[in-house]
């Protein structure tokens, strides 16, 4: 038992670090790539991607603290990991299924694949190795739409305000462009082929379908694990 919970927490350890280190170059780089480039320049930070993975990479530095200090977590500690796993997770999957294809060869840069693909990646494995048996309320699933629709909100007033974003565009993606020819409700034959307003609902609905599908999917690992707690509230036998 001594030797499992040990392992966990080495590999937490390590996914932790990745997820930190990528996150942070990734960017960095994104930043110094200038406004032309996607998602670059001084604008970066007004990105979801970028915002969640400060965010991600925020809560695994706080649970490496945690580990390093034999703390224990609580399951708000727990809901706030599995909130940024998700929107992480959001980051990975838009950036793959929507927008990669649009960009092109331009789609897999050094700074795109640290923030789209190698982030992603290794919180949501750092999810699974932190979590099962934390013994998180499925209820709690539904604090995964927060980040999500708090940056719809955020991107709607930057469109008003006509805010830049990168290449001089006053919306941060193209599902989140009410001036399009589909606008909030309508359909369209081109991109983005529904109205932001369906975008949104398609992409809340996937969230919380998500953040309860991790949570089942760490209910099921338990089983097949040692029946303990959270690493990060795991304090080793001397």
């Amino acid at each position: 038992m001594i030797s499992y919970i040990k392992t966990r927490k080495n590999k937490s350890i390590i996914l932790k670090l990745i997820t930190i280190i990528s996150a942070t170059a990734g960017i960095i780089i994104s930043a110094a790539a200038g406004r032309n480039a996607f998602m670059g320049g001084r604008t970066v930070f007004m990105y979801f991607t970028i915002q969640s993975n400060i965010l991600i990479a925020l809560i695994c530095l706080a649970g490496l603290c945690l580990i390093l200090r034999r703390s224990h977590i609580t399951e708000a500690g727990y809901t706030v990991k599995l909130v940024g796993t998700v929107s992480i997770t959001l980051t990975g999957v838009v950036f793959v299924t929507m927008l990669a294809p649009i960009l092109g060869s331009e789609a897999w840069n050094i700074q795109n694949t640290l923030t789209h693909a190698v982030v992603p990646v290794a919180a949501v494995a750092d999810f699974f190795v932190v979590v099962p048996g934390a013994k998180i309320a499925r209820k709690r699933a539904l604090c995964v739409i927060i980040p999500p629709l708090l940056y719809a909100i955020y991107a709607g007033i930057a469109y008003v305000q006509n805010w830049k974003f990168a290449r001089g565009n006053n919306y941060p993606y193209f599902f989140l462009n009410w001036g399009s020819p589909a606008g909030a409700f309508g359909f369209s034959n081109e991109l983005p082929y529904m109205g932001c307003a369906w975008w949104i609902l398609l992409l809340l609905v996937f969230l919380i379908a998500i953040g309860f599908g991790y949570l089942a999917l760490a209910d099921r690992l338990v089983r097949n694990r040692h029946p303990d707690s959270g690493i990060e509230s795991q304090k080793e036998e001397k």
